[in-house]
C-alpha cells in the first residue's frame, strides 16, 4: 500500500502513477514538507486520454443539458466557498504567497465558477435568416471534444478554474496536468468535482513533469483541444506538437507589460499602483506590470519615491502576519532572476534598489529576492525585452504621447499595460493604440470573469474568461434545412 493518498485521478477513480514513482512538495517559503503526490508520465496521461475519449464518445455527457451542466459548476462554486480556507492554506503552502492574497484568489476562483455556471446555458446557438422561407438555418455550439489542460505554478488553482468551468460548461472531457511544483489544491477540485457530481471519466488529473505527464496532451490525436499557460519557449513546443494532428490550440504566454505614466498623473495614486503592478506576489504575475514607462517630468521624483517604498516591503512566509510579499517558487527560478539582473547591469543598468537575494537570517530557508528597480536600462536590453518572473520593475523614460506609445509596444509580448493620467481624452487614445490584451487605465490588476483575458502578438492566441472563453472550447456548426426538397435539374438528363 502507498504511504500517501492516492493522487491521480482518472476514470472517476483515484490511483497512482504507474511507474510508482512520488514527488515530494516543499513549500518555497522555509523548506518545510508539504506533500507526497504521485508522479506520473506518458503512461499514465495517455490512460487519462483514452478515458476522457471513451467518456465523450459514448455521448451522455456532451448530451447533458446546458443548465444541468451549469449547476453542477454552481455546485463546484459553493463548495470553494465553503472549504475557502482549506483550498487558500493549501495554496499558500505550494506557492509560499501570502495567505491572505490566496484567500482572494479562491474568491475569483468561485466568482469563475459560478459565472460560467450561469453562461452555459444563456447561448446554445442562433438561426440565420436564409432569405427564404423555403429553408431554415441555424448554427449550433457543440464541445469540442477531449481537451488537454496543462496550468502553471504561479496561481495554480486560478488558472485550472480557468479552463475546467468552460470546458464543463460546453460539454467536453478534459485531462488535467497542473504545474508539478504546485499540485495540492488541483487535487481538491477534483475531490470538488466529484462531490458536486461529475460524471466518471469527464474530468481526469494527471501529475508529473511537463516532458512526461504533459507533452502527449498537445501530440496525441485523440485530444481535440490543447489549452496551455506557461512561458513563451514551452507555448512554442505545444504549439509545434499540436500542428502534427491540426488540434485547436489555446496559448496564454505571459507578457513584459508596461506601465505608462505620464506628468499629470496622481502622484500618489501611481506610485501605489507601480509598486502592486510589478512587486505582487514577488512579480510572479503573467500580467505584472515590470516595465515603467514614465514621462520626464515626473521621472526622477517618481522613481525616487518608487525606490524608496520598495526598500520598505516586508518579506515573509504565508502566515506571517506582517509579511507584504513573498518568495520565488525555487531556488532554480530564484538563481534565474539573479542572473536576469546581473545581465542588466552588464549592459549598463543601474540598481537602485535590491539587486540580490534577501540576507535577512529568518528568511534563510526560503527563496527571497528583494524588491528590484533597474533604472537607465536601455530599451533593446534583455531586462526591457525578455521576462524576468521576478520582483524587478525596469524603468524607461519617454518625452509625450506618440514616444510613450513607440516605447510601449516595442515588444514582441502584449499581454496587458497601464496607462496613468488625469486627461480622459489621452487615456482613451493611448488605450486605442497599445497593442496589448488588457489595458487598465488608473489601476492595474484587476480582471473579470465576464471579461476576456488573452494578449496580442506573442503572448499568445485565444482567450479566456467571457463569453469568448467558453468558445474555445466549443465548435460552431451550420445546419441547414431545405423545407421544400425537390430535383434541381442542376445537370442534364433524367
Amino acid at each position: 500500500m502507498p504511504e500517501h493518498d492516492p493522487t491521480l485521478f482518472i476514470d472517476g477513480a483515484w490511483g497512482t502513477a504507474d511507474a510508482g514513482r512520488t514527488r515530494e512538495i516543499h513549500c518555497p517559503a522555509d523548506g518545510s514538507h508539504v506533500v507526497t503526490v504521485d508522479e506520473g508520465d506518458r503512461v499514465d496521461t495517455e490512460r487519462a486520454i483514452a478515458a476522457a475519449r471513451r467518456t465523450f464518445d459514448a455521448g451522455d455527457w456532451a448530451a447533458t443539458s446546458a443548465w444541468e451542466r451549469g449547476d453542477l459548476l454552481l455546485r463546484v462554486s459553493d463548495i470553494l466557498a465553503r472549504d475557502k480556507d482549506v483550498f487558500a492554506r493549501a495554496e499558500s503552502r505550494d506557492t509560499g504567497k501570502r495567505l491572505v492574497e490566496s484567500e482572494y484568489d479562491m474568491d475569483d476562483i468561485a466568482a469563475c465558477f459560478r459565472y460560467f455556471g450561469k453562461l452555459a446555458g444563456i447561448d446554445a446557438g442562433h438561426v440565420v435568416d436564409t432569405g427564404s422561407p423555403d429553408s431554415i438555418s441555424r448554427v449550433d455550439y457543440e464541445p469540442v471534444g477531449v481537451c488537454g489542460l496543462i496550468t502553471p505554478w504561479n496561481y495554480p488553482l486560478l488558472q485550472v478554474a480557468w479552463k475546467v468551468a468552460p470546458a464543463i460548461a460546453a460539454g467536453d472531457t478534459f485531462v488535467l496536468k497542473p504545474s508539478e511544483l504546485t499540485p495540492s489544491t488541483a487535487i481538491l477540485l477534483m475531490r470538488a468535482l466529484d462531490e458536486a457530481g461529475l460524471p466518471a471519466g469527464v474530468g481526469n488529473l494527471v501529475l508529473g513533469a511537463g516532458a512526461e505527464a504533459g507533452a502527449p496532451l498537445a501530440e496525441h490525436p485523440d485530444v481535440d483541444l490543447v489549452s496551455f499557460t506557461g512561458g513563451l519557449h514551452t507555448g512554442r513546443g505545444v504549439a509545434a506538437s499540436a500542428a502534427a494532428t491540426v488540434k485547436k490550440v489555446a496559448l496564454e504566454l505571459g507578457g513584459k507589460n508596461p506601465v505608462v505614466v505620464f506628468d499629470d498623473s496622481d502622484f500618489d495614486t501611481a506610485v501605489d499602483h507601480v509598486l502592486m503592478a510589478v512587486f505582487l506576489h514577488s512579480g510572479q504575475v503573467c500580467s505584472a506590470g515590470s516595465r515603467l514607462v514614465v514621462q520626464h517630468g515626473i521621472a526622477d521624483r517618481l522613481v525616487d519615491e518608487v525606490v524608496r517604498r520598495a526598500e520598505q516591503i516586508r518579506l515573509g512566509g504565508p502566515f506571517d502576519p506582517d509579511a507584504e510579499t513573498g518568495p520565488l517558487i525555487s531556488a532554480a527560478h530564484l538563481e534565474k532572476v539573479d542572473t536576469y539582473v546581473k545581465d542588466a547591469v552588464a549592459d549598463g543598468a543601474v540598481v537602485r534598489t535590491g539587486g540580490r537575494r534577501a540576507e535577512n537570517p529568518a528568511l534563510a530557508d526560503g527563496h527571497y529576492y528583494l524588491p528590484t528597480v533597474l533604472d537607465r536600462v536601455e530599451q533593446k536590453s534583455r531586462a526591457v525585452v525578455e521576462e524576468s518572473f521576478g520582483p524587478v520593475l525596469t524603468v524607461e523614460r519617454f518625452t509625450d504621447e506618440a514616444d510613450a506609445l513607440r516605447i510601449a509596444n516595442d515588444t514582441h509580448y502584449g499581454l496587458a499595460g497601464g496607462i496613468f493620467t488625469s486627461d480622459p481624452a489621452r487615456a482613451q487614445r493611448v488605450a486605442n493604440r497599445l497593442r496589448h490584451g488588457t489595458v487598465w487605465i488608473n489601476d492595474f490588476h484587476p480582471y473579470l470573469p465576464q471579461a476576456e483575458w488573452g494578449g496580442f502578438k506573442q503572448s499568445g492566441v485565444g482567450r479566456e474568461l467571457g463569453r469568448a472563453g467558453l468558445g474555445e472550447y466549443q465548435e460552431a456548426k451550420h445546419v441547414h434545412q431545405n423545407l421544400r426538397p425537390g430535383p434541381q435539374h442542376w445537370f442534364s438528363g433524367t
